[in-house]
């Protein structure tokens, strides 16, 4: 969680605030960027859904976040993982199938697990993020925890039965779930508009009685707003809250594919304008907030940490073939154990 300081400036956030949340978004786009190159370079085998432009959104919500709350992913999980705590060196092994990896080389770019810091999966199926939220939160409610689960979603699991049957329990249940509908305008390479009736997602919340809000998804200060407010919301019992952030994938669907002929370059060069780091940096400046050298040096030294973390993965072990069946089943003796 980004600490906070006494003195406020005409954000109405810390500069200790502002600077966490610029430097996790730095630290997303950089090793995003950096693993684009390592799976052009045949280093990373199978996907790679790169989270570049969408960075406001996981720094936004997880800023808020405690080690112990759990946030559940997708396929495009990366920025989530970095955000709740996975150290640059622990995601990138894995991309690369290491051993030193989150899920020891098991999982791959779709797949990352880190209990320890309360990342409780990255899914590339389509919606279970949703309902894997809701079970933890009713966990917690049961255990009497104060405690949060957050499921991150993009707008195409919002057609999926799993968004409406979640929603509706946790509102029936007052459960203290966050809902991010990361709402990037494109289900792969379908346009969200022509296969939603309605593709205003906070509307359809609305109608299961969830508090829910629509935002700039690209501007960090209005998502660390809204999910401070959810979050507070969450602990205090007052049930579930629903976010659609509107925000833009600036490379492919998945490393590999193809970028236009479904979208326009036109459209894709409009979003990169409004770029959530470009925009919060101009920001700090513009308010006095900062000075180039002091955001420069940031993005220097978070250069260097992901540098460092591609050696390191690189010089990474594979996973022993002995163990490829370790995690599998139980190892615990009983009468099931055969």
């Amino acid at each position: 969680m980004i600490g906070g300081s006494a003195v406020e400036h005409t954000t109405g956030l810390s500069r200790e605030v502002l600077f966490g949340l610029y430097r996790q978004m730095v630290q997303i786009r950089r090793c995003e960027e950096q693993l684009a190159r390592a799976h052009a370079a045949g280093l990373i085998p199978g996907a790679c859904h790169t989270y570049v432009g969408e960075e406001a959104v996981a720094a936004g919500v997880c800023a808020h976040l405690r080690p112990e709350d759990s946030i559940f992913s997708t396929h495009r999980g990366h920025g989530h993982a970095l955000a709740k705590g996975v150290p640059p060196r622990a995601l990138i092994a894995e991309l690369f199938g290491r051993a030193t990896g989150c899920s020891r080389g098991r999982g791959g770019s779709m797949h990352l697990f880190a209990p320890e810091v309360g990342l409780l999966g990255t899914s590339g199926i389509v919606g279970p993020s949703i309902l894997l939220a809701v079970g933890a939160a009713y966990g917690y409610r049961i255990l009497r925890q104060d405690r949060v689960s957050v499921a991150f979603f993009g707008d195409g699991a919002s057609n999926n039965g799993a968004f409406h049957e979640g929603v509706n329990l946790a509102v029936i249940w007052k459960l203290p779930v966050l809902f991010v509908c990361e709402n990037n305008q494109y289900a792969t390479e379908v346009p969200f508009a022509t296969v939603a009736g309605n593709p205003n997602i906070a509307e359809r919340g609305r109608a299961y009685g969830i508090s829910s809000q629509r935002l700039d998804g690209n501007d960090v200060i209005a998502v660390y707003a809204a999910a401070g407010e959810a979050v507070r919301r969450a602990r205090a019992g007052e049930g579930p809250t629903l976010l659609e952030c509107l925000t833009y994938r600036t490379r492919p669907h998945s490393e590999g594919m193809r970028d236009v002929g479904y979208r326009t370059r036109e459209e894709i060069e409009a979003w990169r304008a409004r770029c959530p780091i470009k925009t919060l940096r101009a920001r700090l400046l513009a308010d006095g907030l900062a000075t180039e050298a002091e955001l420069d040096r940031i993005e220097a030294e978070i250069q260097g940490a992901i540098d460092e973390a591609v050696a390191f993965a690189t010089n990474s072990p594979w996973p022993d073939p002995t163990t490829a069946a370790a995690h599998v089943y139980s190892q615990e003796e009983g009468p099931c154990a055969s």
